[in-house]
């Protein structure tokens, strides 16, 4: 079905006019000046779709892929550069580098949470790279898909990026294509059906997904704050994200403290009336929104709980005396319902949360520099932040990615570069002289290599 628009990525890729630096710049420079004139549709689109606040809208969509986009530009001349490395004294009479190159075709698949973000994002990386695109928004974010396609087509040739739309279907007639690389952001369960179609064609994939993030909050923690930080990464997007806080493992002792200054804080943050409240969104649709009313127990309410499927609007809520028995700690929340569990001891946490999936994210609230230490060195997560939620997505300069069954692959700055690029190993030998140490035969040479290759 979609065999024509390839074999025209193909072909136009074959031709080499996507891998000089100056095709790249200039094509990273429309798409800056695009996102910049469509700067108000774009927010409007997302207020459309997720009822998405201006500013949450602009810090975590449009100004984030404008200045990724700038990050790219400033640095992908030194990233084209030849790579020189060290060369082994065996080898002492070459020389080693390593040279970027473009993949091909690639495929990007875009979530409904961070509709706009989360195509342009890795396509500016992939584009970065050199390669061609086909783009594949989210069917439920219907007007943040109408602008996608206008700034695609206004600044690029279907032959070099070209947005497809529709269903699941779609998604399946392009997955049996023959791409040089999948990207894929979305949940885990469509993530395993994108790496079983990718393996018949031997397509390498970058799967982001989710999973249930623990954060937890020790008894040295500054609560106030933690609290803010906490509410704030949990209820940005109406919890609408991979990497929210999905539970709170609070210490015993601070825990009754602690659910007041939660729900303090969500009072200050979003007044008594949510509802009303324009920096509070909704949930993308019906299915979705159901999905999470029904892991809200009302019995274990703290605070919250409130619903009303018209609008598809969710209280966020607080749960207690939650266990590992109930439905909402048996899968990824994906919404503003915040479960919260309590512990007396940091190693009996640590030797729980081991035995549980890799999640995307971590994050650990302490003063305690040994409890922080533990964390750090004995569980195994995507990425995280001491002391904060959600920050660390907005660093170009560290890896973003997941662990386990969160997610395989990493981008993000220098790595989007990396992951749509083949590093291509090079070593130069001289031809002024040519030893016969290495050519048969090989009599009496077997001390000599030893001696040099312990």
């Amino acid at each position: 079905m979609y065999k024509d628009l390839l074999l025209a990525q193909q072909m136009y890729f074959l031709s080499d006019e996507t891998k000089s630096y100056k095709f790249r710049i200039k094509q990273l420079t429309y798409l800056y000046q695009a996102i910049k004139i469509n700067e108000e549709d774009i927010l409007q689109a997302l207020q459309l779709d997720l009822r998405k606040p201006l500013f949450e809208g602009y810090a975590t969509e449009v100004g984030y892929t404008l200045d990724s986009i700038q990050y790219f530009m400033k640095n992908l001349k030194k990233w084209m550069k030849d790579q020189k490395v060290k060369t082994p004294f065996h080898q002492h009479i070459s020389k080693s580098y390593i040279r970027h190159e473009p993949l091909g075709n690639v495929l990007i698949i875009g979530p409904y949470n961070y509709p706009f973000q989360l195509i342009i994002e890795p396509l500016a990386g992939a584009i970065a790279a050199g390669n061609t695109c086909i783009l594949k928004p989210s069917e439920y974010t219907t007007n943040t898909e109408k602008i996608i396609i206008k700034i695609i087509e206004e600044i690029f040739e279907r032959q070099y990026i070209a947005v497809v739309t529709g269903g699941k279907e779609v998604t399946s007639e392009l997955l049996k294509e023959t791409f040089n690389h999948i990207f894929f952001t979305g949940s885990e369960k469509v993530g395993k059906i994108v790496m079983m179609a990718a393996a018949k064609n031997l397509t390498p994939v970058t799967l982001e997904l989710g999973g249930k993030s623990p954060t937890i909050v020790d008894n040295s923690a500054k609560l106030k704050i933690a609290a803010r930080r906490i509410v704030w990464g949990k209820f940005i997007n109406t919890g609408q994200t991979c990497i929210a806080p999905d539970y709170i493992y609070v210490h015993e002792k601070i825990k009754k403290r602690f659910l007041k200054i939660l729900k303090k804080t969500i009072v200050e943050f979003y007044g008594d009336n949510i509802q009303q409240n324009t920096d509070y969104g909704r949930m993308i649709n019906i299915r979705h929104f159901k999905r999470v009313s029904e892991l809200i127990d009302q019995k274990k309410v703290y605070f919250g709980g409130d619903i009303d499927e018209e609008s598809l609007y969710i209280q966020p809520t607080i749960l207690e005396n939650v266990t590992w028995d109930d439905d909402v700690m048996k899968q990824e929340i994906f919404g503003p319902v915040l479960p919260v569990l309590s512990f007396t001891d940091i190693d009996e946490i640590i030797l729980l949360l081991k035995k549980q999936p890799k999640p995307l994210a971590l994050y650990i609230f302490s003063q305690n520099k040994e409890n922080q230490g533990k964390i750090l060195d004995k569980l195994s997560y995507g990425g995280g932040c001491i002391n904060d939620t959600i920050s660390h997505v907005a660093s170009p300069y560290i890896p973003f990615g997941g662990a386990g069954n969160s997610g395989t692959g990493f981008y993000h700055g220098r790595y989007s570069f990396e992951t749509f690029s083949n590093k291509k190993s090079i070593l130069k030998k001289t031809t002024l002289f040519d030893p016969n140490f290495t050519y048969p035969p090989y009599k009496d040479k077997i001390k000599l290599i030893k001696k040099i290759m312990k």
